[in-house]
């Protein structure tokens, strides 16, 4: 038996079922919504009800949407026969939030990992090869995160495309050291990187 009323542990048991959340986080939002008054607790409920009953994945790129097909794949701009693929909805929109990419997405929904039991089957590859030829494109850039599994999925991804379709121009996302970092504190990986995709300075 907890120290609460069943139904505060109940919220806080729930609570902490999220991810980055551990018992006392849970503890302050359950009594924090509990102090509140009682529309905060309606509009939290309607929230998350909304969310489950109304996103679901775009037919196209399997991005999360509440319109099917999502609001990119509809407009007529964003059709400059670029796609970036990248490994989730997340990716997605940081690369959307940057603001230097104007053509459309395709969302593996994960990376390719064997010792998870990821294999190419349970990813949006073929959809994204169906697409190829469909919506014209000139070019798809790679833009998996530089991990083992990334990177893997990045090479078997090129691999597929080249051979689904030669004349696609395939690019990988720039890794290197980030604005403000300090080349002490990189990884091998990051500085191996950095090094390869040097540029020339005019």
């Amino acid at each position: 038996m907890g120290i609460y009323p069943a139904p505060l542990e109940k919220l806080i048991a729930s609570l902490s079922k999220l991810p980055g959340v551990g018992q006392k986080s849970a503890t302050r939002m359950a009594l924090y919504i509990l102090r509140s008054d009682k529309a905060l607790a309606e509009t939290l409920a309607q929230s998350l009800m909304e969310v489950k009953e109304k996103i679901r994945f775009c037919s196209t790129c399997y991005n999360l949407t509440d319109d099917n097909p999502c609001s990119i794949c509809r407009d007529p701009a964003r059709a400059n026969g670029k796609i970036c693929v990248v490994e989730g909805p997340g990716d997605q929109l940081a690369i959307e939030e940057s603001g230097t990419f104007r053509g459309r997405y395709h969302v593996l929904q994960g990376v390719l990992s064997p010792l998870e039991g990821v294999g190419p089957e349970d990813l949006k590859i073929s959809e994204l090869l169906g697409r190829l030829s469909k919506e014209n494109v000139i070019e798809v850039i790679l833009a998996t995160n530089p991990t083992t599994e990334g990177e893997a999925t990045a090479s078997f991804l090129a691999k597929l495309i080249k051979e689904s379709k030669a004349d696609v121009k395939i690019t990988r996302i720039a890794l290197g050291v980030p604005m403000g970092g300090d080349l002490k504190y990189m990884d091998k990986m990051t500085l191996q990187h950095a090094l390869n995709s040097r540029v020339s300075i005019e």
